[in-house]
C-alpha cells in the first residue's frame, strides 16, 4: 500500500477515533478546545519525580517555577515577582506573587518553595540535585519572601527556576509522605494555567482551564486534550484530517513535516527549544582502542558528512554542530578548529592512529526513521574512510542499557543543554560524571583534568566576561581532542493550525505555553 493511501486509511483502522475520542466529537469541539499530539505516552505527570520530554510537555502547564524564560533565555517573573542578588553573588532573595492558589484552593507561600527545593527535589530530581549542591541554605523570610544562600558563586543559578528543573510542589499534600508513592501523583496539583482533569491510559490526557489562575486574562482556552497515538502514520493522519490542532516537535516524522506544513491553514515553527538546545552526537567509547586514540576520533569526525545528513535525514531541520556547545546556549563560541568532511584527511588520520581494521559496533538511536537514516549515512561515511562497521539495532530499552553499561564502540545520542554550560554541557565531559547507570552523563569516559578544572571554575565564576573566557578555552580543548563526534543542533518543528496564536510564548515552548494560546 502506498504511503498516501495508508495515511488516508489509518483513521478507519482506528475505529473512526483518535485516542479514544470519536472523530465527530472532535470535529464539533468548542472553540476553546485544543487537541495536541504527545509521543510517547508519559510514564507519569508528577514533575518533581518524572522529567522526561512528554511529561514536561503536559505537566509544564500544570506546574510552575519561580521564573519563566524568554527566547533569549532571560529570566522573567512567574511565581516570583522580583529578586535581588547580593554583591558577592551568594545570596538571592525572591519576592513571591501574592494571592496565588494551588489548584485545590490552598494558598501558595514561601514554605512551599522551601519544601519543594530543600526537601522534595533534593531527593527526587537528580539533575537539579547536582546544582543544589552549591546551595548552603534555603529559608522563608516571610510568607512571600525566600532566601537562597550559596556556598560560593554559581554562575547559572538564575537558570534553575523553570518548571522542568525546579517545579513548585504543594507542601500540604506531600510533607511527611512517601513522595514516590503518594496517591496525589496520579492527580497532579500545581499553580499553572491548566488543571489536571482525566487520564485514560493509552488514549488521552485531559487538562482544563484554571479559572482562578493568578494572571488575570492569561488563560483563553477551555481545555486541552493530549492524544496518545503510537503509530507515526496515524499521528500524521490525525493532523492532516484536522482532528488534531498541534503536532509538537518530534511527534511526526521529518519527512512528513514539509508535506503537512503545506496544508491550508497550517503553520510551522522551530521556536520554543532555545532553553533545551537539543544537541546530537556520536558517543565514542574512549576507554578502548581504537577510540582511545585522538587521531582515530578526529578521523571519525572528519569522515562524517554532517551537511548531507542535515538535508537527507533531517530535511533541513538541523544545523551541523561545530563543537560541544549548541549555539543557543550561553557562551557558545565558533572560534574552534573546524572539521569539514574530507575523506583523504580522514584516511590519513586513520593510518596515523594505528587502526588495525577492527570491526566497530555502531548503536543507532531507535527514535524513528530520521535517526535510522542518520545511522545509515554515518555507516556509509565511515566505511568509505576505511572503518569497518557493524550496525547493532535495538529498542529504546536496549539502547538505554547498552549506553548505561558502556556496551558499545560508537553510539548515537542527543541531549538538552538547558541554557548554560554548567547545567547541560559539563555533565557530558567531566570525569566526576563517569558512572554506569545513565545514558546522559559522561558516557564516552573522556578524562582531562584541565577540562574538569575549567568547567568547575566556569560554574563558580560570577563575572560574565571571565566565564566567557573560561568556556571559550574549554571549547577549543574539547574540539581538538574530539571525545565525541558532534553532529547537529536539532530544530524540532512544531506544526499547528494558523488560527492558533501565541502558540509559543517562552524559551521552553509548548511546555509552558499551551494555557496561554489564543484561538482566532
Amino acid at each position: 500500500m502506498k504511503r498516501r493511501h495508508l495515511i488516508q486509511a489509518v483513521p478507519a483502522a482506528f475505529g473512526l477515533s483518535i485516542a479514544g475520542v470519536p472523530l465527530h466529537s472532535l470535529a464539533q469541539a468548542k472553540k476553546g478546545v485544543v487537541n495536541v499530539l504527545v509521543q510517547p505516552e508519559p510514564p507519569g505527570l508528577m514533575m518533581g519525580i518524572v522529567q522526561n520530554g512528554p511529561t514536561q510537555l503536559i505537566s509544564g502547564n500544570i506546574y510552575e517555577g519561580l521564573l519563566r524564560y524568554n527566547e533569549k533565555l532571560e529570566p522573567q517573573p512567574q511565581l516570583a515577582l522580583s529578586w535581588t542578588v547580593s554583591p558577592d553573588n551568594k545570596t538571592y532573595v525572591f519576592t513571591l506573587k501574592p494571592n496565588v492558589k494551588w489548584h485545590d484552593g490552598k494558598p501558595f507561600t514561601a514554605d512551599d518553595v522551601v519544601f519543594s527545593c530543600d526537601v522534595f527535589l533534593r531527593k527526587t530530581h537528580a539533575r537539579l540535585r547536582a546544582s543544589l549542591a552549591h546551595v548552603d541554605s534555603i529559608k522563608a523570610l516571610n510568607p512571600l519572601a525566600v532566601e537562597f544562600k550559596l556556598k560560593q558563586p554559581f554562575g547559572p543559578f538564575l537558570g534553575l527556576f523553570e518548571n522542568g528543573t525546579m517545579p513548585m510542589l504543594p507542601k500540604h499534600i506531600y510533607e511527611g509522605t512517601d513522595f514516590l508513592n503518594n496517591p496525589a501523583n496520579a492527580t497532579p496539583i500545581g499553580t499553572g494555567p491548566l488543571k489536571f482533569k482525566e487520564w485514560v491510559k493509552g488514549t488521552y490526557i485531559h487538562l482544563v482551564a484554571n479559572e482562578a489562575y493568578h494572571q488575570a486574562g492569561a488563560v483563553t482556552v477551555e481545555s486541552v486534550y493530549f492524544h496518545v497515538i503510537p503509530d507515526a502514520a496515524a499521528r500524521a493522519a490525525a493532523f492532516e484530517s484536522g482532528k488534531v490542532d498541534i503536532a509538537p516537535g518530534g511527534t511526526v516524522e521529518y519527512f512528513d513535516v514539509n508535506r503537512l506544513a503545506k496544508l491550508p491553514g497550517t503553520s510551522v515553527t522551530t521556536k520554543g527549544w532555545e532553553f533545551f538546545a537539543p544537541h546530537s552526537w556520536l558517543w565514542m567509547n574512549n576507554r578502548t582502542a581504537p577510540m582511545n586514540n585522538v587521531k582515530f576520533r578526529q578521523a571519525v569526525w572528519t569522515a562524517i558528512d554532517r551537511e548531507a545528513m542535515a538535508k537527507i535525514a533531517w530535511y533541513g531541520f538541523a544545523k551541523p554542530a561545530t563543537g560541544p556547545f549548541n549555539s543557543h546556549i550561553a557562551f557558545a563560541s565558533d572560534d574552534v578548529t573546524k572539521y569539514p568532511r574530507d575523506l583523504n584527511k580522514a584516511k590519513k588520520l586513520l593510518a596515523e592512529s594505528g587502526y588495525k581494521g577492527e570491526t566497530l559496533r555502531l548503536l543507532p538511536l531507535p527514535y524513528g526513521e530520521s535517526w535510522q537514516r542518520q545511522a545509515d549515512i554515518v555507516r556509509q561515511n565511515l566505511t568509505q574512510a576505511g572503518i569497518k562497521i557493524d550496525m547493532v539495532a535495538t529498542d529504546v530499552a536496549g539502547w538505554n542499557q547498552r549506553c548505561n553499561e558502556w556496551d558499545f564502540d560508537l553510539a548515537f545520542t542527543y541531549v538538552y543543554q538547558y541554557g548554560d554550560p554548567a547545567l547541560g554541557v559539563a555533565r557530558n565531559y567531566t570525569s566526576s560524571n563517569i558512572a554506569k547507570g545513565s545514558p546522559f552523563n559522561n558516557v564516552s569516559g573522556y578524562v582531562n583534568t584541565k577540562v574538569d578544572e575549567m568547567f568547575a571554575a566556569g560554574a563558580k565564576e560570577g563575572d560574565l566576561a571571565k566565564r566567557k573566557a573560561i568556556y571559550a578555552e574549554v571549547q577549543k580543548i574539547l574540539v581538538d581532542e574530539v571525545p565525541v563526534a558532534w553532529l547537529h543542533e536539532i530544530n524540532f518543528p512544531t506544526l499547528y493550525r494558523s488560527k492558533i496564536q501565541n502558540v509559543v510564548s517562552s524559551g521552553i515552548g509548548l511546555n509552558d505555553s499551551l494555557g496561554r494560546i489564543k484561538i482566532g
